[in-house]
């Protein structure tokens, strides 16, 4: 495993120099990227990798499912518990966003936070990926935890947190969050591991 973040990290020095990086270079730094993350992560490999195909059949099922320009969704699994977020423009299609999640092979439990509403605008979601990179930020401030050991998502000013923590762990993080300039609300899907 050393030598692959390694092999990864020394791919991805090297391709800064270079200006220009090629497939099978990319593809390595990828792989060393996915194995850093991996080793720092709560998550087993293998659901690691499961949450990654979860949200691929989701997404892909509904693409299929739901009608082009009727929903704006993003999909967020963590050791399989999945959250659907963003807008639905009927209370019909929120639904079946939501079934069309739950019927994808391995998901445990669906925390669906679609909302019935306008899609948002590329605005709202540059907003929501700053707020994102802030709260992470935050966390990287805190000496209590790893900020690896928690998932965050934000769609419309609200945070979602997600992860395998402790009690003392999520507090933090919540607290962290809830100070974070733009956010209006914190909602914890935390698994508590104490």
């Amino acid at each position: 495993m050393k030598k692959l973040v390694l092999a990864g990290l020394v791919v991805m020095a090297a391709s800064s120099l270079q200006g220009c990086i090629s497939l099978p270079v990319l593809a390595l730094a990828g792989v060393g990227t996915t194995g850093v993350i991996m080793a720092q992560d709560r998550r087993t490999s293998g659901v690691f990798i499961e949450d990654e195909a979860i949200e691929n059949k989701a997404i892909s099922s509904i693409g299929k499912g739901i009608p082009k320009g009727a929903t704006h969704i993003n999909v967020t699994s963590f050791n399989r518990n999945v959250l659907i977020s963003g807008e639905a423009l009927t209370n019909a299609d929120r639904a079946e966003v939501a079934r069309l999640v739950g019927n994808v092979t391995n998901v445990r439990n669906v925390y669906n936070e679609v909302v019935v509403a306008p899609l948002s605008s590329t605005s709202s979601r540059s907003n929501d990926t700053m707020i994102t990179g802030d709260v992470k930020m935050g966390f990287t401030q805190t000496s209590n935890f790893s900020a690896d050991h928690v998932k965050v998502v934000t769609e419309a000013g609200t945070v979602f947190l997600m992860g395998l923590v402790d009690h003392n762990e999520a507090s933090i993080a919540t607290d962290v969050a809830s100070r974070t300039n733009n956010v209006q609300r914190v909602v914890k899907l935390f698994e508590y591991i104490d």
